[in-house]
């Protein structure tokens, strides 16, 4: 009994952080091609706390919503279209992302220094998913992907990475408090 309310609380949270997305998602600044969002900013928090296989069924939840058309992803876009499009290759690297910096959470320690570690890997994964869609998609030289697809969002994504850390641990520590997440959630899975 008692694991199947554990899963059944994991699946929620991760549908939680799957809706943390989505709004997020909308917190966007334009570019002309791949906007600046808080997408990132909750794949970062969402692996932080949830580590990396419920980190990544979360990302994989937020992609499903989007996938089926519901308007979830930046720009309140949805639909297959977005993941086939240009920047259909940074949805699919949220999933790896999480993944990773989860997963080097769950092999160190969950301290600010390598959340903050873990976060910068997982954007780097995320901007190199991105850029390789970005290239095949526009047909663009590797200069003109690395341009488009990965100069705009350094300084933004160390920015999002050390905020990620940050809420990221203190959020779990407060969830591991309350009991609503075991300190070795992942392990124990």
């Amino acid at each position: 009994m008692e694991k199947g309310r554990k899963s059944l609380r994991m699946m929620i949270l991760c549908a939680m952080f799957a809706a943390v997305t989505a709004i997020l998602a909308q917190l966007e600044i334009p570019l002309p091609i791949v906007p600046i969002s808080g997408q990132t900013l909750a794949v970062g928090i969402t692996a932080t706390i949830l580590g990396s296989r419920y980190g990544a069924l979360a990302m994989v939840c937020y992609m499903a919503l989007g996938a089926i058309g519901l308007p979830v992803f930046a720009e309140a876009k949805g639909g297959l279209a977005i993941l086939i499009g240009p920047t259909g290759g940074y949805i699919i690297g949220f999933i790896l992302a999480a993944y990773f910096t989860g997963l080097i959470l769950e092999k160190t320690m969950h301290t600010f220094a390598m959340a903050l570690v873990a976060n910068v890997v997982g954007m780097i994964v995320t901007l190199i998913c991105g850029t390789i869609q970005l290239k095949i998609v526009l047909s663009l030289s590797w200069p003109e992907a690395m341009a488009a697809g990965v100069y705009p969002f350094i300084v933004v994504g160390l920015i999002k990475a050390f905020l990620a850390s940050w809420i990221g641990i203190e959020v779990r520590k407060r969830l591991i408090h309350a009991r609503l997440l075991n300190q070795v959630e992942e392990a124990s899975a």
